[in-house]
């Protein structure tokens, strides 16, 4: 079946005025002002003059199989569903481990992350953890990377953290230099996802292996960024050196209040500071643990991180903090897919059909496909997984 998109307001991220868009299997195949169709073929057409034609986001961190729970066993947090993503306007997510590795495995994040690419989610991973020495599936990062079609990266390493290992300059070097030759070798971005902490070493030690060796800090992909206002200063000084940041839209009333910066807030602080739009990103730590520690480092609280805050985001920064549609969407789309060095993020002719539609007022999706299956039609779930 073919599918018009016609008349919608079309961002590629980037503003492209009225079009229709043309959808045959799993591609864009046309963009014009106006398709006119004449073909036995059936085809569905859908009046997309009240709507906004964006990619499909793209959502560069998820706890796809849980994360570990910081209150002990029966605070591991569940598994990510299908339509935790779609109905957010998701079609691409990026898994990865964090604080634990060891009831987490990567096994089950490549099971996880083939299961949900059968339903027919965009899916890729990182190899490792927060922890150094890197955990890997074969033995290696480079055998990760060069043999495992889902992993782009390794990550997320911790720093600035009490829960890290606490790496050194030499190991954090030596981690991102395999990283780097196993991408070279694969066609792979080879990125290193930082999760970065609240300590106030913020991301010096990132800093110490550019100024040190020959990596460069565009190797790493740094997240948490809008945890206080002096790490998001960092940040503006990471990324006015070269590198990209990213913001976490999951968090909490307790962190919000404590002097975090929403990942709206944060991304239009960063565009105000003049960073440039494209080094700038937001992801949902879905489903990962949030936990809420005190001034002591104890443990007071325990939250989820939701898929949906991505969206809720990117409506906050557009609707609140006058960022440009243009602006929001490529914190959500182009910007984490060149990042992490996949093809997605963007709309045009012969591209992956990994699209949303967001109505022009609310910015709500209505319709979603993902390599042009369509699975949310009027905001409804087409497509289930096999337990929802």
């Amino acid at each position: 079946m073919l599918t018009l998109i016609q008349g919608a307001s079309l961002y590629t991220p980037t503003y492209q005025g009225t079009k229709d868009v043309l959808l045959a299997g799993s591609k864009v195949i046309d963009i014009q002002s106006n398709i006119e169709l004449e073909t036995s073929t059936s085809v569905k057409k859908i009046n997309a003059r009240e709507y906004i034609l964006a990619p499909g986001f793209v959502d560069s961190l998820v706890h796809i199989t849980g994360g570990g729970g910081e209150a002990g066993f029966a605070s591991r947090t569940p598994e990510m569903n299908l339509t935790d993503a779609t109905l957010s306007g998701i079609t691409t997510v990026i898994g990865a481990l964090g604080t634990d590795s060891s009831s987490r495995t990567l096994s089950n994040l490549i099971a996880k992350a083939k299961g949900l690419k059968e339903q027919g989610l965009n899916v890729f991973c990182h190899t490792g953890s927060y922890h150094l020495p890197a955990k890997t599936l074969t033995g290696s990062i480079t055998d990760d990377l060069m043999y495992v079609e889902e992993f782009v990266g390794v990550g997320e390493v911790a720093i600035s953290d009490h829960r890290s290992s606490q790496p050194t300059v030499q190991q954090l070097a030596q981690l991102a230099a395999e990283a780097k030759v196993a991408g070279m070798l694969s066609g792979k971005s080879g990125i290193v996802s930082v999760h970065v902490g609240p300590q106030k070493s913020h991301l010096t030690l990132l800093h110490e292996v550019a100024s040190n060796t020959d990596i460069k800090l565009c190797a790493f992909y740094p997240t948490h960024m809008n945890r206080n206002k002096a790490l998001l200063d960092a940040g503006v000084k990471f990324c006015n050196a070269g590198g990209t940041i990213d913001f976490t839209a999951s968090t909490t009333q307790y962190d919000l209040e404590h002097g975090e910066y929403s990942a709206a807030q944060a991304l239009a602080y960063c565009i105000n500071q003049g960073v440039s739009p494209t080094q700038l990103t937001i992801s949902s730590d879905g489903h990962a643990s949030l936990p809420i520690f005190d001034q002591q480092l104890n443990l007071v609280g325990l939250e989820i991180g939701k898929e949906d805050s991505l969206h809720h985001a990117f409506v906050q920064a557009v609707q609140q903090f006058s960022v440009s549609i243009e602006h929001a969407l490529m914190a959500i789309t182009n910007n984490p897919a060149k990042i992490l060095g996949i093809d997605k993020g963007y709309i045009a002719t012969n591209c992956d059909a990994d699209l949303v539609l967001l109505d022009k007022k609310t910015l709500i999706p209505s319709y979603v496909w993902s390599n042009g299956i369509l699975m949310v039609e009027q905001s409804t779930p087409l497509v289930k997984g096999m337990f929802e």
